[in-house]
């Protein structure tokens, strides 16, 4: 018995392999044909985008490769760890992954797709027996008669018009037309992410020569109130030596007055100006002497 078991096992993981060799196999023809096919000349004009088939809301969603689950899985996350690396660089770093990851890691996505395929063809089997596949059906006949009985002219018109009318979601993946909208994106976010570099840097110079003009304004405004205490001060000590130039001339008797006041002896000194009294400039010097010393 362990022998059965052991071959059974053996040719189950050999038709896994087998498998998954034919899988990588048709996905690598898929990607050369994609990229590295020329498109033949003549066959299609430049300008004119290819109309996409009908499409059947109705029908169950169409299953994924592993190799695309893989990509869904791992796109987000690799954009946001490289913002600056353009979408086909992005597509063929994750084709590197996908034939770098371990077998058996990879053999769950495979696991995933073979299941997802194995729900589509049972919800197809299905759908295929309800009235709205055979209604969906007749439409594509109709829409192909009408296609048959058209001339050229009408049909380069039609084809132009839609063509006008479809959005840049419509653009087929995988083709040239794709990847010039993708570099002609790619090549405006690198402009619109220059001009906001530039503005972010006029942004920080005049914060810092705002930072300069607040620190300038504080500095003028200590110095206000610095003059300001300084002035109070001066102030101060000048009404103190009014009163006290009064109060120590108080005594001395001018010429031709009685009684001293503080405008008398701002007389008194024009009046030293014009008569030098000897007498009289040695009191004056002694009351001066007297009110520095105090």
């Amino acid at each position: 018995p362990s022998t059965k078991n052991d071959q059974k096992l053996h040719e189950r993981s050999t038709g896994a392999n087998h498998r998954h060799a034919a899988t990588c196999t048709t996905q690598s023809h898929l990607f050369l044909l994609l990229f590295l096919q020329k498109p033949r000349r003549g066959s299609w004009t430049k300008g004119r985008k290819r109309k996409k088939p009908m499409k059947d809301s109705n029908a169950p969603k169409a299953p994924l490769t592993g190799y695309v689950r893989f990509m869904n899985d791992r796109r987000e996350q690799l954009r946001a760890e490289r913002p600056d690396v353009p979408f086909p660089e992005i597509t063929r770093m994750l084709g590197n992954e996908w034939s770098k990851l371990p077998p058996e890691e990879k053999q769950r996505y495979l696991d995933e797709a073979e299941r997802d395929k194995e729900r589509y063809m049972r919800e197809l089997e299905k759908y295929q027996k309800t009235e709205a596949y055979k209604h969906f059906t007749r439409k594509v006949q109709e829409k192909q008669k009408g296609k048959r009985h058209r001339g050229g002219e009408m049909r380069d018109h039609s084809k132009e018009a839609e063509g006008k009318d479809r959005t840049v979601f419509d653009i087929p993946i995988f083709t040239e037309e794709f990847l010039n909208h993708s570099k002609a994106r790619e090549a405006e976010m690198r402009q619109l992410r220059k001009t906001n570099m530039e503005y972010e840097e006029r942004n920080a110079a005049l914060q810092k020569h705002v930072e300069s003009m607040r620190g300038a304004v504080e500095r003028l405004e200590g110095d206000v109130m610095q003059e300001r205490e300084r002035n109070g001060l001066l102030h101060q000590h000048l009404e103190t030596l009014r009163q006290a130039l009064t109060s120590s001339f108080s005594s001395v008797p001018l010429p031709g007055e009685t009684l001293s006041t503080l405008q008398r002896v701002y007389d008194l000194f024009s009046f030293c100006l014009c008569i030098l009294s000897e007498s009289f400039i040695r009191e004056v010097r002694r009351f001066s002497n007297r009110l520095i010393r105090n």
